[in-house]
């Protein structure tokens, strides 16, 4: 594991699951489409899918979820199929390691069961290609024998529905996104939802939540549910030993400063490459290989786990020449923007 991998399953912002959090995410995970709040143009699609596939007695089309961790690919994976009253059988790409693999999770489902992949973009070429049959005509090609004597047979499987969630699109091939029935891309939870699964949230642990904390803490949590129950967490432990157990917004900004974690929902690394972009290269063009050694830092780990948050909220821009600071990000710690290409006066 790199140094940037066991830095990011610490940080308190990130949307990745960490260690002991499935219980959690196991507790706060809503059943029915109906309980799940946010992304409401996905959801009211998704329960017309539903409803027209349990009209027909079909089984549901195959559905890509795309999306940052910690938006509820997953959480929609099992709703799914509680809607449509089946058996959900989990995987991931990487798990999946060989044909055999594949065969064997294809041939124990029953009719219209969901076949859920995480990270589906990490799937093997023949792995990949195996599935194409199984998506199309429901039937997995099973090789027998060895070497002249090796014949390939095959074998039809009940129907079924992958359900294929990833937060790298880009990166899956043509012809399986092309199998897709459905793709859904999820966008970061605006506050208001946010302060809902907070306060939701809260009711499932059994802690008293005012609607101020709840607010405080959602403008924190980045636009993702599960940055915001973790947050819930960890103040519900300081509301328990510093106050009376109440999650006011005086609680929340305590245990933020205490987890350097600011109003907008960045943390002390997020902070730090800000400063290094604007302090030690004047705001920037930086190269990300030059960025990622200043911050002692692998550039994937600068890719995949810092920049998508800042980019989308606009503190930094990428350009052909590099990574730039935007005026927000001055703003934010307070340092003086000044544009370095101003347009010249007409005299």
């Amino acid at each position: 594991m790199s140094q940037g991998e066991q830095k990011n399953e610490t940080r308190a912002v990130e949307g990745d699951v960490q260690i002991g959090e499935e219980r959690f995410d196991r507790l706060f995970r809503p059943e029915r489409l109906k309980d799940f709040i946010g992304q409401q143009r996905h959801k009211e699609n998704l329960g017309v899918y539903v409803k027209a596939a349990k009209k027909r007695k079909e089984p549901l089309d195959h559905i890509l979820l795309c999306g940052p961790p910690g938006l509820g690919k997953t959480t929609l994976g099992h709703i799914l199929a509680k809607e449509m009253g089946v058996q959900m059988h989990m995987t991931s790409g990487p798990a999946i390691d060989h044909k055999g693999a594949l065969t064997g999770l294809m041939t124990r489902m029953s009719r219209g069961d969901v076949l859920f992949i995480d990270e589906i973009h990490r799937l093997s070429a023949p792995v990949e290609e195996a599935l194409y049959p199984a998506m199309e005509d429901f039937r997995v090609d099973v090789m027998t024998g060895e070497g002249a004597y090796a014949d390939s047979i095959s074998v039809d499987i009940q129907p079924f529905t992958l359900v294929g969630a990833t937060t790298r699109a880009g990166l899956l091939t043509k012809p399986l996104h092309e199998r897709f029935g459905a793709t859904l891309r999820l966008d970061f939870y605006p506050t208001d939802d946010l302060a809902k699964i907070v306060l939701r949230s809260a009711k499932l642990l059994e802690v008293p939540c005012d609607p101020a904390g709840a607010l405080s803490l959602a403008g924190r949590s980045r636009g993702t549910p599960r940055v915001a129950n973790r947050l819930l967490r960890r103040v519900r432990d300081f509301a328990d030993v510093q106050g009376d157990g109440t999650i006011t917004s005086e609680i929340v900004q305590v245990t933020c400063d205490r987890l350097e974690v600011d109003e907008r929902g960045l943390d002390e690394m997020d902070r730090r490459l800000l400063k290094v972009i604007i302090e030690h290269y004047g705001g920037g063009p930086v190269g990300v290989e030059t960025l990622a050694a200043a911050l002692a830092e692998p550039r994937d780990t600068l890719e995949d786990v810092y920049e998508p948050y800042l980019l989308q909220q606009g503190f930094i821009g990428r350009t052909p020449r590099g990574r730039i600071a935007n005026q927000i990000a001055y703003e934010h710690l307070g340092m003086r923007y000044e544009p370095k290409h101003k347009q010249p006066g007409l005299f």
